[in-house]
C-alpha cells in the first residue's frame, strides 16, 4: 500500500529526525508507529541510524510494528525482527542481521543485563512511554543505565491530560535524563505539585496553580503533541448504556452479597491509609462485578454461574449486528467459556495474537473476545468491524479509551457503536459512572467504596 502522509504526519516525521531525543505526545489513531517507521527508514539511509530497538508492550511487540513494516510499500526494505519468545528465541533474533529489533517491555531489563548496560543499538524507540512512568520500576533502572551510550530516543504516548502530568518525570528522564524536569522526582514533585501524605507516602497530588503550563513549556522544545480532534474527520463513535434488569430472585441475592461483603471489608479495612485502601477495594469491586456478569470465582477459583441476564443481552445484540463482526470486552476469564457457549454457530475467538488479528481485519472472525489490557495500545482492528460490546467496563479509563479506540480510529470506514452492558441495581453502574467522571482509577474505587460504606451502615 502507497502511503501519502498527512500533514501532521509529515511534522511528526520531520520532529523525529531534527530531534535525537525527542517525544511524540499524539492521541490514538494519529499514526504515531507508521511516522517512526518512516522517519528511522529516512534516518537509516542517511547513514544516522544503523540498529534501532523499539520497547512496547507484549502483545504490540508481537505484532504491530511488522505488520506496519509490511503494510507500506515504502517500508518494505526495512528489516524488522522480533525479538520475543524463550531466552533461546531472543537471542538467536538478536543475532540475525535487521535494521529495527522489537522486544516487549518486560524483556528489556533482560536485554540490558545481557550486554552489561551497553547496548548494540545507537537508537531506541519507546512505544508506551507511560510504561516507563514509574521510577522505581526495573524497566525505568534498567533504561537509566543504558541511556548514556544511545544516541537517540524516540518516546510514543498519548497526550497527557492534567492529572497525568504527576507521573511525568520518569517519561521525560528517559528522554533527556533529567535534563528539563530535573535529575530527582522527588524535587520534580515537590517543586509542582501539592501533596497530601499519610505516614510519608504520598495519598494525593494536585498541580500547583499554573504549573502545568510551566511543565509543559520545558518539555515543549522535544515533545510534539496532538490531538486527533484537531486533525483527524472520524465517522462517529455512539455509546448505549445498556441497563439489564436482574430478576427479583437475582437482584435480592446480589443485594444480600454486596452488603455482606461491604460490612465485611468494612471491618478488616476500615482503618487502611487511602493508597493501601485503594488497593483492597479493588478487590472487593472485583467480586461485587463478578457478580453482576453472571459468576464467581470461589476460594479455590472456581466459576459458579448466578445469572444469565448479560448474556442473553449480548446475543442479541450479536442478532442484530446481522452477519457483522463484534468485538466484545470481557473482565474475567470465566466470562470466556460462558459467552463461546451461548455463541454457538457463530466464529467466536478469543484474541491471543496476531493471526487472531488478521482473521478478525480480513472478516474471518464474527465475534472476538478481548480483554482491553491486552488489546488496548496501538492495535490496528478498524478494518474488522465498528460493533463493541463491554461485557463489564471495569475502572480504568485509559484502557476503556484505547480499547474503544481499536475500532475509532483513522481508516475506519463506518460509525462505532459501543454498547455497555450495565445489572441495574449492581457495582456496574458505578463503573460506568466512573468511566464518565474521567477520575483516575484510586479515587473511582475509593468514592465508590465511600459509597457503599455508607449505604450499607445506614440500613
Amino acid at each position: 500500500m502507497k502511503f501519502t502522509p498527512y500533514e501532521y504526519q509529515r511534522t511528526a516525521i520531520q520532529w523525529i529526525i531534527d530531534k535525537p531525543r525527542c517525544g511524540l505526545f499524539l492521541d490514538m489513531g494519529l499514526g504515531k508507529t507508521v511516522s517512526t517507521l518512516t522517519a528511522l527508514q529516512q534516518l537509516i539511509d542517511d547513514c544516522e541510524v544503523n540498529r534501532a530497538l523499539v520497547i512496547a508492550p507484549k502483545k504490540v511487540a508481537e505484532t504491530t510494528w511488522s505488520t506496519e513494516a509490511d503494510k507500506w510499500e515504502h517500508l518494505h526494505g526495512l528489516r524488522v525482527i522480533k525479538v520475543l519468545g524463550s531466552e533461546k528465541q531472543r537471542n538467536t533474533a538478536l543475532a540475525t542481521a535487521a535494521d529495527v529489533y522489537v522486544t516487549g517491555r518486560d524483556n528489556f531489563a533482560w536485554l540490558v543485563a545481557k550486554y552489561q548496560g551497553r547496548l548494540p543499538f545507537d537508537t531506541i524507540v519507546i512505544d508506551e512511554l507511560t510504561s516507563f512512568k514509574s521510577s522505581k520500576s526495573q524497566r525505568f533502572k534498567a533504561m537509566r543505565i543504558c541511556l548514556p551510550s544511545i544516541r537517540r530516543v524516540i518516546g510514543l504516548t498519548g497526550t497527557p491530560a492534567p492529572n497525568g502530568l504527576i507521573d511525568l518525570w520518569a517519561q521525560i528522564y528517559c528522554l533527556d535524563q533529567g535534563e528539563r524536569l530535573g535529575k530527582s522526582v522527588t524535587k520534580y514533585r515537590e517543586t509542582y505539585f501539592t501533596l497530601q501524605k499519610w505516614n510519608n507516602i504520598v495519598v494525593r497530588s494536585t498541580i500547583k496553580s499554573s504549573c502545568e503550563d510551566i511543565i509543559r513549556s520545558k518539555i515543549a522544545d522535544i515533545c510534539l503533541s496532538m490531538q486527533a480532534k484537531d486533525y483527524l474527520q472520524l465517522p462517529s463513535m455512539i455509546t448505549h448504556i445498556i441497563n439489564i434488569p436482574l430478576s427479583d430472585k437475582t437482584r435480592k441475592a446480589y443485594q444480600e452479597f454486596e452488603r455482606e461483603k461491604v460490612l465485611q471489608f468494612k471491618a478488616e479495612h476500615a482503618e487502611e491509609p487511602n493508597n493501601i485502601l485503594a488497593n483492597s477495594a479493588a478487590g472487593l469491586m472485583n467480586k461485587l462485578s463478578q457478580f453482576a456478569n453472571g459468576a464467581v470465582y470461589d476460594d479455590d477459583r472456581l466459576a459458579h454461574e448466578i445469572h444469565r441476564e448479560k448474556i442473553d443481552r449480548l446475543v442479541e445484540i450479536v442478532e442484530a449486528a446481522s452477519g457483522a463482526s463484534v468485538l466484545v470486552f470481557y473482565q474475567y476469564k470465566h466470562d470466556i467459556p460462558r459467552i463461546t457457549d451461548a455463541l454457538k454457530g457463530y466464529r467466536v475467538r478469543t484474541y491471543q495474537g496476531e493471526q487472531d488479528l488478521i482473521d478478525w481485519n480480513t472478516g474471518n472472525i464474527d465475534v472476538l473476545l478481548a480483554h482491553p489490557a491486552s488489546t488496548a495500545y496501538g492495535l490496528n482492528m478498524q478494518q474488522g468491524g465498528h460493533y463493541i460490546v463491554w461485557f463489564g467496563t471495569g475502572w480504568n479509563l485509559e484502557h476503556y479509551q484505547q480499547a474503544n479506540a481499536r475500532l475509532h480510529r483513522q481508516g475506519q470506514q463506518h460509525p462505532v457503536t459501543v454498547y455497555q452492558l450495565i445489572a441495574a441495581g449492581t457495582v456496574d453502574e458505578r463503573a460506568s459512572k466512573a468511566l464518565e467522571s474521567k477520575k483516575g482509577v484510586q479515587q473511582s474505587l475509593l468514592d465508590s467504596l465511600n459509597y457503599l460504606i455508607k449505604k450499607h451502615s445506614t440500613q
